[in-house]
């Protein structure tokens, strides 16, 4: 292992009381230090959490109000930086994703620190028609954005490894969904170097608490914006660039 990375597990959850807990005790099997970011949840997703920092197994932080995945992850990255790690293993709190991955993405930090390690989705049968579509149309846009097909292959899924400092540095503007869209992005027009990884994908049904808050109509429009916003600024930079002088 590299001396210089400290890693620490970061879970920003809203409203999964039957499904954090799983996620956050299953990281502990592979990471010591675990931050949960509450992002304003209700009754029952706020005890949880509480518990799990009553019980040693998570450092928690709640939000005073619901204010979006995005918003959670950046102050989680802040406060995982104020703290002296130099990672952030970011991991959704729905129970989707294979965590028996961790190892692997630990050793890729490790062995790349300057890299962000992204994953990208092995689904099952239980994928929804309109999740894959909307990765279908985010892919087109990021292959644009990055100028660069397949140079990132998926830039939804909440699974992936975080510099921090860099990832801080760079900085996005979303504060929902887009968030995590948008901040790949960037690195990866930053120069960031970029590790893609495949990781299992399972749906759960209601019975085992899988809950979704992706909002098909709300977050394709903040995805587009977000798109419309990148695509504008890359545009101006190439009209802008070609008449100062001295540019080529």
């Amino acid at each position: 292992m590299n001396a210089a990375v400290r890693i620490c597990a970061l879970v920003p959850t809203y409203d999964n009381p039957r499904t954090v807990r799983g996620v956050v005790e299953r990281l502990r099997a592979h990471l010591a230090d675990v931050l949960v970011v509450d992002d304003g949840s209700g009754p029952d997703g706020r005890a949880v959490c509480a518990q799990l920092a009553r019980d040693g197994l998570a450092s928690v932080h709640h939000q005073d109000r619901n204010r979006g995945k995005g918003a959670a992850m950046k102050r989680g990255f802040v406060l995982a930086r104020q703290r002296g790690f130099t990672h952030a293993l970011q991991v959704d709190a729905d129970g989707q994703h294979d965590l028996d991955c961790v190892p692997t993405f630990v050793r890729a930090a490790n062995a790349e620190p300057t890299a962000l390690v992204l994953a990208y989705p092995v689904y099952d049968h239980t994928a929804p028609a309109v999740r894959l579509a909307a990765r279908k149309f985010t892919r087109f846009w990021v292959d644009f954005e990055v100028g660069r097909k397949g140079l990132i292959r998926d830039a939804l899924i909440g699974f992936r490894v975080y510099p921090l400092a860099t990832t801080l540095q760079v900085g996005a503007r979303g504060n929902h969904m887009e968030y995590e869209v948008e901040i790949a992005v960037r690195m990866a027009r930053a120069s960031v170097p970029i590790v893609n990884l495949p990781v299992g994908v399972r749906y759960l049904p209601k019975s085992e608490g899988g809950v979704s808050h992706f909002r098909p109509i709300l977050d394709n429009l903040r995805l587009s914006w977000m798109h419309a916003r990148i695509c504008t600024a890359m545009s101006m930079r190439a009209v802008f660039g070609r008449l100062l002088p001295g540019r080529r």
